[in-house]
């Protein structure tokens, strides 16, 4: 197995599917500790459910848009500019007004309407993917061969997007989010990110296209500026294709350690949508999102935080909560997890959760239908856990049928 940094942030770290029971000890004690954010400073993790939605929730008092949170250890050689060309357009980095503004332009492309004219083509591609699996035979890699090529054609065709540039875009947002990569070598991606999607939008003010990009220029061609495009555009492509091929392989593997509620998403058509809501609660493979800053002195579980101090949320800890269902460490697909954070809440809830969710809705039972005796094809304490990522998820999934 991958052996995680020397030190790794506490809200990052994981056994196999389970946040460490350090983090489930501070939730049930409603400790608000100081820790290591991973970005150089300290900061106060927040891990009980109803403190970690009363953060996502206030951005008036818990903000999104101090440089603070998209810096990087060591990251003295970047200029006032450049960080606000990394923020331009950036959702994650902005608060109301500003961050309502973008949202209103982007929130009709990703209605459930909307996402629904893409089922057809979801479908087709997940048939795609499985008959080049069982052409090739067993055994297979399905993080390879399944669970990251989907969500990064389907982001790929609604952006405009090349994808036959995926190998690329894919090493390089999978470098930037793993937090043992040297600060250097990650910013110096981020730079080759800003500068191919920079391209990529010249191109659709050039000659605007039907995708995503070329309605965005066309229709509030006026009101964004040129980098505000490109930081929604990048955005949209990291986001569009780690979070759910990571939630396929991941989930995946997490079936197959629970083969009776495997065969329920095989066999029960109504119990698909369930088992999502489920898996995204249980595995939470996003750790925290991005920190907040606090505008003003605030109290958490009764704990005093200054002002101007980093907020971190712990996501599964959180999803983990008794306050949110019962025997919250268990597997239930059958209770469906009503209200978790996995897609965050708030203002900043994730905005492709349609998308995604209908991703998994056609993924997850077309796989286990057309391969009904899939299994690992190694032990399963050879599975290699993305354990210094910011995204959680599996390096590779070996798998025969």
């Amino acid at each position: 197995m991958t052996e995680p940094p020397a030190v790794m942030p506490l809200h990052m770290r994981r056994e196999q599917f389970d946040p460490v029971e350090e983090l489930g000890r501070l939730r049930d004690d409603g400790v608000v500790s100081r820790v290591d954010t991973g970005l150089g400073i300290s900061g106060y993790l927040v891990t009980r459910y109803d403190d970690v939605r009363t953060v996502l929730s206030d951005p008036a008092r818990f903000s999104n848009a101090d440089q603070r949170s998209f810096a990087l250890p060591d990251d003295h050689d970047v200029s006032p500019e450049e960080l606000a060309q990394i923020r331009a357009g950036q959702l994650l980095a902005l608060d109301p007004p500003e961050h309502t503004r973008l949202r209103h332009m982007l929130t009709p492309e990703f209605t459930a309407r909307r996402i629904r004219r893409l089922e057809p083509r979801i479908v087709e591609i997940v048939e795609q993917h499985l008959d080049a699996l069982e052409g090739t035979g067993a055994p297979a890699d399905l993080v390879a061969g399944f669970a990251l090529p989907i969500p990064s054609l389907v982001i790929c065709e609604l952006l405009g997007v090349p994808f036959e540039d995926r190998a690329e875009f894919q090493h390089r947002t999978e470098r930037q989010i793993d937090i043992s990569a040297p600060p250097e070598e990650r910013r110096r991606l981020a730079r080759e990110g800003h500068g191919y999607m920079a391209r990529l939008v010249a191109r659709a003010q050039a000659a605007p296209g039907e995708d995503m990009l070329g309605m965005l220029v066309r229709e509030h061609g006026d009101e964004l500026e040129t980098e505000e495009l490109v930081g929604v555009a990048n955005l949209l492509l990291i986001a569009g294709h780690e979070t759910t091929s990571n939630m396929l392989g991941l989930g995946t593997l997490a079936l197959l350690r629970h083969p009776e509620q495997l065969a329920l998403v095989r066999e029960e058509p109504a119990m698909v949508g369930p088992a999502i809501e489920e898996l995204l609660r249980w595995l939470s493979i996003v750790h925290a999102g991005i920190p907040r800053v606090t505008t003003t002195e605030v109290a958490i579980a009764g704990h005093t935080i200054p002002a101007g101090e980093l907020v971190v949320c712990a996501l599964p800890a959180a999803n983990r909560d008794p306050a949110l269902v019962d025997d919250p460490d268990r597997l239930d697909i059958t209770r469906g997890a009503p209200g978790h954070l996995a897609f965050g809440h708030g203002v900043h809830h994730c905005l492709g959760a349609p998308l995604a969710r209908m991703e998994m809705r056609i993924a997850f039972p077309a796989l286990l239908r057309r391969f009904p005796r899939l299994t690992l094809a190694i032990p399963p304490d050879e599975i290699d856990f993305r354990a210094s990522h910011m995204v959680y998820g599996l390096h590779a999934l070996p798998v025969t049928w």
